[in-house]
């Protein structure tokens, strides 16, 4: 079954029986099963039955926190995440990834923020700022290197004033790529299509 084929049957669908979350999760459906009585995979039973039913949010959350491509039911969507204390930098960068319509964007301002929402929100491209009021960049990608549940997010660091030397320990930090303000909006979406595995250039 073709990747658009998949996520037509799925589009609509709000709840998930254990059988169908197996089947887009490609595992087997003892594993989900076992998952939910677990408690690592949210939902309801039936009233008056022992079937099991998983809302959508939940089964995209587990999927994110496992590690399993979401596509079934994201499609090329990628999530971004926008760390920068600057809010007209951020709107400019929120609005240049939403235009595209293939990125999904949070924001956040702070280093703190970032790590909460890099947690909950399990960007797969982190677009951040290298100078943060609480925070130093090298410093957010080597907490995000030490981590292997975001083994696959990449990082690309903003920065207006930066060494060369600086650059490259960003890089040594675990930085995937670098971009210096002011950037133009073409080669800020073919850095972040490339760090999220989709074509350079802005979506037709």
């Amino acid at each position: 079954m073709s990747s658009d084929t998949e996520r037509a049957r799925w589009a609509d669908k709000k709840v998930f029986t254990t059988g169908e979350a197996a089947e887009i999760c490609k595992v087997s459906q003892q594993t989900i099963i076992r998952c939910f009585d677990a408690g690592r995979l949210q939902g309801f039973r039936v009233p008056g039955s022992k079937f099991r039913r998983i809302p959508r949010d939940e089964l995209i959350r587990f999927m994110r926190a496992n590690d399993i491509p979401t596509d079934a039911l994201e499609g090329e969507t990628r999530r971004v995440l926008v760390v920068d204390d600057d809010a007209e930098i951020i709107a400019v960068i929120r609005d240049v990834l939403k235009d595209d319509g293939r990125f999904e964007v949070c924001v956040a301002q702070t280093g703190y923020e970032a790590g909460m929402l890099t947690e909950a929100f399990r960007p797969h491209v982190l677009v951040l700022d290298y100078m943060l009021p609480d925070i130093n960049g090298d410093l957010v990608c080597r907490q995000i290197r030490e981590r292997e549940e975001l083994s696959g997010t990449r990082v690309l660091v903003v920065s207006g004033v930066v060494r060369r030397e600086e650059i490259e320990d960003l890089l040594r930090s675990g930085a995937d790529d670098f971009i210096r303000k002011p950037f133009n909006a073409d080669e800020l979406i073919d850095k972040v299509a490339t760090l999220a595995g989709l074509e350079a250039g802005r979506s037709a």
